[in-house]
C-alpha cells in the first residue's frame, strides 16, 4: 500500500491550479527531459483518461510542457511555457484518450525525440504533486524520481544485478527500491534502482564501459 505524509498531502510549492494536473505534470516532464537528456526537438503528448477531459482547462499540456523544458514546479514561465517552447524550436502535438481502463486516471504518455535519441515514457500524476513512473520504453517501471535513480539498460545476464549492487555499494550508496523489467528471457532487461545518496562520476562512468551495459540513465534529484 502507497503511503503518503503530510507534505504530499499538503502539496508542492507550485504554479496552479492543481497539484495533480499541473505540478505533478511539470516533475512528469522533468523526468522525461532527463531521460532524453535535454529539451526535445519534438514531443508527442498523449493525455488519457481524466486528463484527456481536462488538460486544456486546468493547464495540464502548459504543465508538461514546462517540464520538458525543465522548469520547477513554482516556475512562473509554466503560464507562457508554449511562447518559451516555440522560442527554443521545440514541436510538440498533443493527443486525448478518455477511456483507457487499464491506465490511472491521470496518465500521460510521452513520446520524445532529439536528433538521433529517442524516448518513450508513461507518468502518472498521483495527487499532491507525487508522480509514477510506470514505463520507460517498453519496460515496466516503478519510480517516483523522488529520489536519486539509476536506470540501466543492459544484457539480461546472469549474476548483473549483484554485480550492480556490488558496485553502488563502494559508494556507499543504500538501495531503497530497485525494480527489474526484461523482455524475454536471456533478453535486454531494465535495473531502475532507487538510492537514498547519489553516486560518483566516476562510478557512473565505470559502469558505462561494461560491455554488456548498454545504456546509463542517471536522475539525481528531480526536484533540483
Amino acid at each position: 500500500m502507497e503511503k503518503s505524509s503530510v507534505f504530499d498531502m499538503i502539496g508542492p510549492i507550485m504554479i496552479g491550479p492543481s497539484s495533480s494536473h499541473t505540478a505533478g505534470v511539470v516533475r512528469i516532464g522533468r523526468v522525461g527531459h532527463r531521460l532524453l537528456g535535454g529539451i526535445p526537438d519534438k514531443a508527442e503528448i498523449t493525455f488519457y483518461n481524466s486528463f484527456a477531459r481536462t488538460y486544456q482547462g486546468h493547464g495540464s499540456d502548459r504543465a508538461i510542457i514546462a517540464g520538458l523544458l525543465d522548469f520547477k514546479t513554482d516556475d512562473i514561465r509554466i503560464k507562457t511555457s508554449f511562447d518559451h517552447a516555440k522560442e527554443m524550436g521545440m514541436k510538440y502535438t498533443f493527443k486525448s484518450v478518455g477511456n483507457a481502463s487499464t491506465r490511472h486516471p491521470n496518465t500521460v504518455k510521452l513520446n520524445l525525440f532529439k536528433g538521433d535519441k529517442s524516448v518513450e515514457m508513461v507518468g502518472e500524476s498521483r495527487g499532491g504533486g507525487v508522480i509514477k513512473v510506470s514505463e520507460v520504453n517498453g519496460f515496466n517501471a516503478s519510480f517516483s524520481a523522488n529520489s536519486h535513480t539509476l536506470i540501466i539498460l543492459a544484457d539480461d545476464s546472469p549474476g548483473s544485478i549483484a554485480f550492480v549492487s556490488d558496485v553502488i555499494s563502494h559508494d556507499d550508496c543504500n538501495i531503497a527500491t530497485m525494480t527489474v523489467s526484461r523482455k524475454g528471457k536471456n533478453d535486454m532487461a531494465c535495473q531502475i534502482l532507487e538510492m537514498d545518496s547519489g553516486l560518483k562520476p566516476i562510478t557512473l562512468e565505470y559502469l558505462r564501459n561494461i560491455k554488456w551495459i548498454h545504456q546509463i540513465i542517471y536522475i539525481p534529484d528531480i526536484d533540483k
